[in-house]
């Protein structure tokens, strides 16, 4: 098998990622009654460098 650096840049289509790290949306769970909130912002503001966020 061939070694992949997760962590060089990828283009995909138009999208250019800094790395090949993609991670899904993990917000449901911390949702109140499905409303959006600041601890919804603070998760995405402390995963913003892990790559595409689906």
């Amino acid at each position: 098998m061939k070694n992949i650096n997760l962590f060089t840049p990828i283009k995909i289509g138009s999208i250019e990622l800094k790395n090949k790290i993609v991670m899904a949306p993990m917000t449901r769970c911390r949702a109140i009654g499905n409303i959006p909130n600041d601890l919804m912002k603070d998760y995405y503001e402390q995963r913003a460098s892990a790559g595409l966020i689906i």
